[in-house]
This record gives structure tokens, C-alpha cells and sequence, in this order.
């Protein structure tokens, strides 16, 4: 079985990276029938009553509250989920709200927010700067595919004597249990879905427009909703922007290719340092990682919590680490620890999410029954209930959005036929994570079609000018997918390039976050193709 620490490391490393079906129209909105209900509710906000400042800014300023959504877009007479909110109030006069999606898919909002809510008070000047728990995710219904089952498969290390089928069938296990284990949520969790709760959430905050601001797979939410209400789109920044046309086994690679650069140059700048737990010398230093991973998977080290860590649970340590160039010097004492003293509790930190995607302060492995059946939703809004949220939230709900999205489901045949060249083509991607990588890609094999709206009808937009933020160094969405989701969006997009490192730019660049204040407080665009040097960053 693999460890928790591998199960939210798997998620966190694509959360700063990505079961209904069909084939979406461009949405109305509250003249929809059945949904007006929905379209009338007012959020009550309150104060938050059990989230934990991480930084600056004090959580006795942080309000929470929920909008009601339909749990089926096209049954909006049946069952409802409630969606957890919080914002922080504009410190003037406000020009309205916008919303922050932080990325997974499978990141909740609320705990991020109070989080790294500094990042953002720049922005209160002229909003509320509000953010949610998307459906699936945090305290909105939380998915889970069960602690304590095997609820995700692992890519053998190589062999002969690798069975494929073994892989198939494990897999088939672990999305049964996701099935058994998150109820009706589950079929109703992809981006087109969470698009049309962020318009239920834009008139409950009673905006005309939606304004926003979304990083990583929060550009690919964006996108979407810019498709379905082209009407309804005010600013609207996408940084860190994912691909709209590649299929998982694509990014899958683009991916491993992008971490295994990062961790390159980790390491160059690493053997500077005397206290490198892999020598001084940059190519004997690969060669080491690589045996490190290779000697933990044959021979994990005990964890002192029941648990052992594998070479696996240290690549997605690692690649979480890689986000920011700001966490390289913990991750370096994390690793001489681990090299020196056999102690993994360093590295530990960083799989476990809480090196840059932070735990919620309630965790659980009990799962939730999360869907109410036909009440209306509260005229004046009110806090969520208290919710456990299963331990497993966060690689379970990256793996059930990424599948909706996603409508290649290929062959057990044929997944057979091509796994050694599959294995051999990620490996040659990265040494280090191409293993890591396919296990996430595979993860969709047993699950139900995902919809093919974001790659056939996400295109050529008809909204006012969006800003698209791509970073040269980032090593979980590459630059050129900005460059080809800015062409396919068509003229609306302008384009923001970063020359600096690390995962999205807003912050770590200077730069970036004056560009997108400035744009979305003001309405001042920079000209298409403007960049940000590499030496702008905070």
C-alpha cells in the first residue's frame, strides 16, 4: 500500500502543477430553468472559527460563509452542495469582489487564503478578495477514495518481471473504492461543473462580472468559465497557465521534463554549498539522487508513525520543494538529514502538502455523505457545516477532476501493448520522476469518460482582454502552454512573460504582482508579449 505521505505528496506535486460526462453548451445563467433559486441567495459572512494565520495577517480580519450550488447542472431540482467561502473585506471602498483559485485541481481555498493571505492585502485596496472550497474539495463535500485502502496504484520500478496487468487491475480497485467512498459527488466534480458554481458564487457576491485570479489549474477553471459566460467575464489574470488541448499522458511527460530541469538546477546551485549532501560535483550529484530514490524504494526507512517512506514518497518531496526557488535551502538541510542521519521527517514536511499546500486544520479519514436532498438554498447564506475532511481529499479530488476533464480512456489492450515503451519514455523524461509521473497518469484507467468541451469548445473566447502569466523556469506548467492557450483563446489574450524560476509568478516576482495588481485594480494592461526579468524576484 502506499503510504499517506506518497498519497498527498502525489497530489501536491501536481497542485502546483492538473466522473460526470458530456458535452456542455455555453451556459445561461439565472434564467435557466430550475436554477434561479440558486441565482437569488446571499452569502451571511462571519467570522472563521478554526482557521490558523500562517503568516502576517490576522485571522480575526478572515470571514467565512456558503453558497448553495445543484449538485447536477441539468437535475438543479435535486440534491445541493454547499461550498465553503472566505474573503477578506477591501480595507476602502470596494469595487466589488475577486476570486482566487489556488490551483490542484484539489487545493482548498479557505485554509490557503488564511494561509498566504499577505500575498493579496495589496488587492483589498479596491476588493474583496474572496476565495472557496471547490466542490470535492476541502470543506465542500469532500471526495475520498478511503484511508487505509489501496486506493491508488504504483508503476513497477522495472524488470522483467513486471505484470502490466497487475498495475490495470489495482487500478480498477482504486477507483471502485473512490467511487464507494465520496457517494453522488463524485460523478458531478469536473471543471465544467466547478465553472458554473463560480457564476452561482459571482451574483451571490452580487458582481456583474466575475473578476479573477487563478494560478496553475485555476487557469484551466478560468478558461472554462470564460467559454461558458463570455458575458459575465470582468478581469480575469490566468498565471501559471495550464494546457487546454493536451491529453494527461502529454502532460504527464511535459511535466517530468519540467521537474527534472528544476531539480538540475537545484542541484547546480546545491554543490556550492559545502553542506550538500550529494558532493560538489553537479553530475555525480544526479547520479546520487537517483540512487538514493532506487536504494529508499527497496528499503523505505521507518517513519515513527507506523509508516515507512519510500524512494517514491522522496520524488514527490522533492518535486514539492522544487516549486520555489525560496524553498530550496530547506529542502537542502531536508535532504542532508535524510542522507546523513537516516531522518525523514524533514522531507516528510514537504510530501505531506505542508511546504507550500498547507493541511487543513480539521483532517480526517472518515468520509463525508455530503449532498442534501431538495432544500432551497438559505436566503441569506450562512456558514458550512462542520465538516471532516478525509486525509486523502487532496490526491482523490486532483485524481476524479483531472479524469472528468480528460475523455481519452485508452484500451487495456493496448495500454498493455505500449506500458514497457510508456515507462521507458517517461524515464527518459526524467530519470527521477518519470515513474512518479506515469503512476499519476494511469490513475484514470477504470474511471468513466471524462467530457471533451474544455479541448473541442474552450476556444476563441469573445470576452474583454485577459491577462496570461507564464513563467520561463516553471516547472509544472510549461511556458509554451501559455503561449498556446493565449492563441487558442484568440485575441482576448494578452500575454505576460516571466523570465524568472519557479511555479507561477505573483509570488515571486516583483514584477508579476505589481502587473497583475495594477490590471486589476486599475484596468491597466501591459502590451502583449511584455516580460518581467529573471532578476525581479521577491
Amino acid at each position: 500500500m502506499r503510504s499517506a505521505y506518497r498519497r498527498r505528496a502525489l497530489a501536491s506535486a501536481a497542485t502546483l502543477a492538473l466522473l460526470g460526462t458530456g458535452a456542455p453548451t455555453v451556459a445561461a445563467a439565472d434564467d435557466e430553468s430550475g436554477l434561479s433559486r440558486f441565482y437569488h441567495q446571499k452569502i451571511k459572512w462571519s467570522a472563521c472559527a478554526d482557521e490558523t494565520a500562517m503568516d502576517e495577517v490576522p485571522t480575526d480580519d478572515l470571514q467565512c460563509g456558503k453558497v448553495t450550488v445543484p449538485l447536477d447542472y441539468a437535475k438543479p431540482g435535486g440534491g445541493t452542495l454547499d461550498l465553503a467561502m472566505a474573503r477578506y473585506r477591501a480595507t476602502g471602498s470596494s469595487r466589488g469582489s475577486v476570486l482566487l483559485n489556488f490551483g490542484g485541481p484539489g487545493g482548498a481555498g479557505v485554509s490557503q487564503l488564511a494561509y498566504d493571505g499577505k500575498d493579496f492585502m495589496g488587492l483589498t485596496n479596491g476588493y474583496d478578495v474572496v476565495t472557496f472550497d471547490p466542490r470535492g474539495v476541502g470543506r465542500s463535500s469532500p471526495v475520498s477514495c478511503g484511508e487505509g485502502t489501496d486506493a491508488d496504484a504504483d508503476v513497477p520500478g522495472g524488470g522483467a518481471g513486471d505484470d502490466p496487468g497487475a498495475v490495470l487491475e489495482q487500478l480498477r480497485r482504486a477507483a471502485r473504492a473512490c467511487v464507494r467512498h465520496s457517494g453522488p459527488v463524485l460523478r458531478h466534480i469536473g471543471t465544467v461543473d466547478a465553472s458554473r458554481d463560480l457564476d452561482v458564487m459571482r451574483q451571490a457576491l452580487g458582481d456583474k462580472k466575475l473578476n479573477y485570479l487563478g494560478f496553475s489549474y485555476g487557469t484551466r477553471l478560468g478558461a472554462v468559465y470564460a467559454a461558458q459566460f463570455p458575458k459575465k467575464v470582468g478581469r480575469f489574470v490566468l498565471d501559471g497557465v495550464d494546457t487546454l488541448t493536451e491529453s494527461l499522458a502529454e502532460q504527464g511527460l511535459a511535466g517530468a521534463a519540467g521537474q527534472q530541469t528544476a531539480l538540475e538546477g537545484f542541484l547546480n546551485w546545491c554543490v556550492t554549498d559545502i553542506a550538500c549532501p550529494f558532493g560538489q560535483d553537479a553530475r555525480i550529484a544526479r547520479r546520487r539522487v537517483v540512487d538514493l530514490v532506487t536504494s529508499l524504494d527497496s528499503d523505505p526507512v521507518p517513519t515513527g508513525f507506523g509508516d515507512r517512506f519510500s524512494g517514491q514518497d522522496l520524488v514527490g518531496a522533492i518535486g514539492q520543494g522544487l516549486y520555489s526557488k525560496r524553498m530550496w535551502s530547506p529542502l537542502e538541510r531536508a535532504l542532508a538529514s535524510l542522507v546523513e542521519d537516516g531522518d525523514a521527517r524533514g522531507v516528510m514536511g514537504f510530501g505531506g502538502g505542508g511546504a507550500a499546500v498547507p493541511a487543513l486544520p480539521r483532517q480526517s479519514g472518515v468520509g463525508q455523505k455530503p449532498v442534501r436532498q431538495n432544500p432551497s438554498p438559505d436566503s441569506d447564506g450562512g456558514l458550512v457545516d462542520e465538516v471532516e475532511v478525509p486525509i486523502d481529499n487532496l490526491p482523490a479530488a486532483l485524481m476524479a477532476v483531472n479524469c472528468a476533464d480528460d475523455p481519452d480512456r485508452p484500451t487495456t489492450a493496448r495500454i498493455t501493448k505500449q506500458f514497457a515503451g510508456l515507462r521507458a519514455a517517461y524515464e527518459k523524461a526524467s530519470p527521477v520522476f518519470g515513474r512518479y509521473r506515469l503512476t499519476e497518469v494511469l490513475t484514470c484507467y477504470g474511471r468513466p469518460r471524462g467530457t471533451d468541451f474544455i479541448r473541442t469548445q474552450v476556444r476563441d473566447v469573445d470576452t474583454p482582454k485577459m491577462l496570461l502569466v507564464g513563467t520561463r523556469g516553471d516547472p509544472a506548467t510549461p511556458y509554451r502552454w501559455t503561449t498556446e492557450t493565449a492563441e487558442r483563446l484568440g485575441s482576448s489574450a494578452v500575454v505576460l512573460d516571466n523570465k524568472g524560476e519557479g511555479h507561477t509568478g505573483y509570488a515571486s516576482s516583483k514584477c508579476v504582482h505589481r502587473t497583475v495588481d495594477t490590471f486589476l485594480l486599475y484596468g491597466s494592461l501591459p502590451a502583449d508579449g511584455s516580460s518581467c526579468g529573471a532578476d525581479d524576484a521577491d
